[in-house]
């Protein structure tokens, strides 16, 4: 059984600094692990029924909040900015799996 791809959820919004700040990290990691791995970028700033549904989910508290999942499975949740090696060390053994 081929196991899916681990997701990655950036929950930012368009006035948080730290948020800006964390964008070039995730595109270098999109770049560096290309279609290993999926990335979708939620934007709290923006109150819709969808974003309401997953910040209630994940108990959005801060921007920027980064999602992990396998398989629908919460791997990891990481508040504030984070560098590439670290999600780069939580996400490349859940490629391999």
């Amino acid at each position: 059984m081929t196991m899916g791809k681990p997701v990655l959820m950036d929950f930012y919004a368009d006035w948080c600094g730290p948020c800006r700040l964390q964008t070039p990290i995730i595109d270098q990691l999109k770049e560096q692990m290309g279609d290993a791995v999926d990335v979708q970028k939620i934007d709290v700033g923006v109150d819709t029924a969808e974003t309401r549904r997953y910040a209630a989910k994940y108990d959005i508290q801060f921007v920027p909040t980064l999602i992990i999942e396998k398989d629908g499975v919460l791997v990891q949740k990481l508040v504030g900015v984070q560098n590439l090696e670290r999600l780069v060390s939580i996400i490349q053994p859940l490629v391999e799996e």
